[in-house]
């Protein structure tokens, strides 16, 4: 994650995401109808591992009226994401830091896309409790990021086909190879099956799959109703 405090690599970041996750604006609007679904209209949303504005802005002409925390903990990604909000910067409150850096007040929904796999099995548990902490009763939570099986001979055929899809996009194969090699080696990803027992441990429930695109798998859990 150390790129993200990299100024130049912040400045190249809005590149990336499309090349490399497949349906990547597709992934967001679904998030915002998933969403939808349950925030009212002046409802309020956190947005966990918002930097570089993408789906802030995203939700913001998505939905007129609601508020929105964005937190990340890198301070160039948050610059980012003030200057990709542009106008729609007013409705946004951009807070630097992790999970337990978010107010304590009842969220009507929040989100953590592309972000969870960079963290450890305890980090990811921990974050997980937070957010459903923060969450109304039956509010739900939408999270998309890196979750393919993690046998040896899976894991390098799930691996090889993001690196496909990254060359056809206009990356060049180089940069996919030494992509996959640094995921496979050092990335903290899960089993979608691992995924979805974490999210259980957490308190979550309802979790559906509601976006799958190569290495990447997305859901939508809800805090338990009361």
């Amino acid at each position: 994650m150390s790129s993200f405090s990299d100024p130049q690599a912040v400045a190249r970041y809005a590149e990336g995401p499309v090349r490399q996750v497949p349906g990547f604006h597709a992934l967001q609007q679904m998030a915002a109808l998933l969403l939808a679904e349950s925030v009212p209209e002046d409802g309020h949303v956190l947005v966990l591992g918002a930097g570089g504005g993408l789906e802030l802005k995203a939700f913001a002409e998505a939905q007129a009226h609601w508020r929105l925390l964005g937190i990340d903990p890198s301070a160039e990604m948050l610059k980012l994401a003030n200057a990709t909000l542009g106008p729609l910067a007013s409705r946004v409150q951009l807070l630097e830091g992790y999970i337990d850096a978010a107010p304590e007040i009842p969220f009507d929904g929040a989100t953590c896309l592309l972000t969870l796999h960079f963290l450890s099995v305890e980090e990811r548990l921990h974050t997980l409790r937070e957010l459903k902490r923060r969450l109304k009763p039956g509010a739900p939570l939408i999270v998309a990021h890196h979750s393919f099986p993690q046998g040896e001979r899976e894991k390098a055929r799930w691996l090889e086909r993001y690196a496909a899809f990254a060359v056809s996009s206009g990356i060049p194969w180089a940069n996919a190879k030494t992509a996959i090699d640094a995921i496979g080696a050092r990335l903290p990803a899960l089993s979608p099956e691992q995924d979805v027992a974490l999210m259980q441990q957490a308190g979550f429930e309802t979790i559906e799959l509601f976006y799958a695109g190569f290495t990447f798998k997305g859901w939508v859990a809800y805090a338990p109703a009361q």
